[in-house]
């Protein structure tokens, strides 16, 4: 847990394995520190960290693993619901994950006794992108390579199903208008879908394929990113991930798995980007909630970004 100037990275945090995917907690959690979950060949570490840039007596990072949750097979997404709190007695962890042998399971956990798991089943192919609904936390969103994205229901239960022309690659819930979803599919097209009338209300297309993955700008999100071919792209509704405090700020990564992924983040008023890193093996790409800081998953590793707004 040190500074790690060789990596451009901020600060580094040791792991017991490759880190497949990691994801800060988007919500507010109820307490003063940072809700992170990361996923390795066959379990789920959830832990809460604390930055020098929050709490001016904290040298550097300070982390904690709250809970390690066996998962059996690789994990390939997490996702966070809104209704974890850690400021509940007692506290609720609550999240879902995507694996290799393309089932979701859906996580409870009180860290003592309570520590179940529910398998959501239906997806054919690699599952890509799965997000909760972001008000009530009721429904989970995916997508795969299977050409369908499904809406669940907590109890494992399909509420809706959208077949889509190419795999689809990323899934976005409107953080505020929570019957928009948004899809991203790999042949270049983005659709929002109207969930209360199950149709597809606006799209955009990428004139480069393929499209490996896009996000809605919570920020602002009349603004869409998306990463395709070896381009990132943006629309502005009105005429890659986004910071969640920023909506001029957006991170992208290089192929994971090459020997040296190039981690760039970038900021809409400057042509270059303004913080350029290298990750040996990079994986999975989280914003922090509150700060201009990003984590991504290495070779047991978590490193951490930090830039300036």
């Amino acid at each position: 847990m040190k500074q790690d100037a060789t990596r451009n990275a901020a600060y580094t945090v040791d792991c017991e394995d490759y880190v497949h995917v990691v994801e800060f907690n988007p919500f507010d959690s109820g307490d003063s520190g940072n809700l992170i979950a990361y996923g390795g060949g066959n379990y789920v570490v959830v832990g809460v960290c604390t930055f020098q840039e929050e709490e001016t007596d904290i040298e550097g990072i300070q982390y904690k693993t709250l809970r390690t949750f066996q998962h059996g097979v690789r994990v390939d997404g997490i996702a966070w619901s809104p209704e974890t709190r850690l400021d509940s007695l007692p506290p609720v962890i609550k999240f879902c994950t995507s694996a290799a042998d393309m089932k979701i399971r859906l996580f409870t956990s009180d860290l003592q006794d309570k520590n179940e798991y529910k398998v959501l089943e239906g997806h054919s192919d690699f599952i890509n992108g799965l997000v909760f609904d972001p008000k009530e936390g009721q429904e989970i969103a995916s997508v795969s390579d299977d050409h369908t994205c499904r809406i669940w229901n907590l109890e494992g239960m399909q509420t809706a199903h959208f077949v889509l022309h190419s795999p689809g690659m990323s899934v976005c819930w409107h953080p505020e208008e929570t019957f928009k979803l948004m899809v991203a599919e790999k042949n270049g097209t983005i659709r929002f879908y109207d969930l209360l009338t199950q149709q597809a209300i606006l799209s955009l297309e990428s004139e480069q394929m393929p499209l490996m993955s896009a996000h809605w700008c919570l920020k602002n999100t009349f603004k869409v990113g998306a990463v395709a071919g070896n381009d990132w792209l943006i629309w502005d509704i009105t005429r890659s991930r986004w910071s969640t405090i920023n909506e001029n700020l957006f991170a992208t990564t290089g192929y994971p798995g090459k020997i040296a992924s190039q981690f760039q983040i970038h900021h809409l008023g400057h042509p270059q980007p303004v913080l350029i890193g290298s990750v040996a093996v990079g994986s999975g790409l989280s914003w922090h909630r509150t700060l201009p800081l990003c984590a991504i998953g290495g070779d047991h590793k978590l490193l951490f970004w930090v830039t300036e707004m």
